[in-house]
C-alpha cells in the first residue's frame, strides 16, 4: 500500500488534470512551470555541484563528499524529449550519486521539437565519449536516466553495440519510456488518473516531435523495436499503476529472452516520476537505495572479474 505522502501527491495531481484539460497549456508554458517547480529541487547537502562543457553541451559534474573516485553515472534526464534540464532534475541526481556514492555527470540535451531525433542520442554519445577521454573506463560508467531520459540510455546502448563500440558496466531506468507509440492500449483503466493527466499534457504529440521525420518503430527512438542481445545489465523500475508499466514489463521480458542480464524492480500504486520526490515520498527513498545497491553488486562483480583490456580514448563523433 502507498503511503499517505504518495497519496497527497496523487491528489494534487488528480486536482490539477482538469484546469490543465481545460487550458491545453503550450509547450512552452509548460517547460517555464517545469523550470520554476525546480526552484526547489536543490541538490541535498554535502553534494556539490560544477558547471561543465561537453563538446558544447551544457552540463554539470554532481559530486558527493565522499563520492569514490574512478567511477561515474551519466545521467540523462527525463520529459519527453521536449522539456526538463539539468534544474529540473538536479536534486535527483544529487541523491542518486549520493545513495550510489559516485560522481554524476548530468547533461543538458537538445529537446525537439527545435532539435529533433537523433539530437539527443548524438549528444548522449558525445557525452559517454568524452568521459572517455576524460581517463574513465567503460566498465566505470553507468548510464541511467529516468522516463525519457531511461530510453535515451537504452538507446545509447544499442548505438553502441550496433558501433561494435564498448559499453558502459550497466544502465538504469527509472520508468523508461521504451515504446515512443503509445498504443492506445497502454493507457489501461489501472491508471486512469494518470492516463487523464497525459492526455491533458497531449503526451501522444511528444513522440512525434521528437522523432519528426524518423518513424516511430526506429529502435533508437522506441528501443522496445530493437533487437535486445548483447547488452549489459539492466536495471528496470516501473510502478504497476503507470501507463509506462506494460511496456517496460515487455521490454524486460524481450531482453531476458535475448540473453540480456534484466533486473525488474516493480513498485505498488506509484504514479509516473515518484523518483523526482524523493524528500517527501518514502517510496522514491527507497527506489534510490535499491538503484544503489544494483549499482555496488554490478561493480562488485567487475572488480571481482579479470582485468579487462584497455581500450583508447576516442574523439567525439
Amino acid at each position: 500500500m502507498a503511503s499517505p505522502q504518495h497519496a497527497i501527491l496523487q491528489q494534487f495531481l488528480v486536482a490539477a488534470t482538469g484546469p490543465l484539460a481545460e487550458r491545453r497549456p503550450r509547450l512552452p508554458a509548460m517547460r517555464l512551470f517545469a523550470e520554476l517547480l525546480a526552484f526547489g529541487q536543490f541538490a541535498p547537502w554535502d553534494v556539490f555541484v560544477e558547471d561543465a562543457d561537453v563538446e558544447g553541451i551544457p552540463a554539470e559534474w554532481v559530486r558527493p563528499a565522499d563520492a569514490a573516485t574512478g567511477r561515474v553515472l551519466l545521467y540523462l534526464h527525463g520529459g519527453g524529449y521536449v522539456l526538463g534540464s539539468l534544474n529540473t532534475h538536479r536534486a535527483l541526481v544529487g541523491r542518486l550519486a549520493q545513495k550510489c556514492g559516485v560522481t554524476a555527470l548530468a547533461i543538458n540535451y537538445r529537446k525537439a521539437p527545435e532539435y529533433p531525433f537523433p539530437a539527443a542520442l548524438e549528444d548522449s554519445l558525445t557525452a559517454y565519449y568524452w568521459l572517455l577521454n576524460q581517463g574513465y573506463a567503460p566498465a566505470d560508467i553507468m548510464v541511467a536516466g529516468d522516463s525519457a531520459g531511461g530510453g535515451l540510455a537504452l538507446a545509447v546502448l544499442l548505438a553502441l553495440r550496433d558501433a561494435d563500440e564498448p559499453l558502459p558496466a550497466a544502465a538504469i531506468g527509472l520508468s523508461p519510456w521504451t515504446d515512443l507509440q503509445l498504443p492506445v492500449g497502454t493507457l489501461r483503466s489501472v491508471c486512469h488518473h494518470e492516463s487523464l493527466l497525459l492526455e491533458a499534457l497531449e503526451i501522444r504529440n511528444w513522440g512525434p516531435l521528437y522523432a519528426a521525420e524518423t518513424s516511430l518503430s526506429n529502435p533508437l527512438i522506441s528501443p522496445a523495436r530493437a533487437e535486445l542481445h548483447g547488452l549489459p545489465p539492466l536495471l528496470l523500475q516501473v510502478s504497476d499503476a503507470e501507463v509506462l508499466s506494460d511496456d517496460v514489463r515487455r521490454f524486460a521480458e524481450k531482453a531476458r529472452a535475448a540473453g540480456t542480464p534484466v533486473t525488474l524492480q516493480i513498485f505498488d500504486g506509484l504514479v509516473h516520476w515518484w523518483h523526482l520526490f524523493w524528500r517527501f515520498v518514502p517510496e522514491a527513498d527507497i527506489a534510490l537505495d535499491r538503484v544503489a545497491d544494483f549499482t555496488r553488486q554490478i561493480w562488485a562483480e567487475t572488480a571481482a572479474a579479470p582485468a579487462a583490456s584497455t581500450v583508447p580514448a576516442r574523439q567525439a563523433a
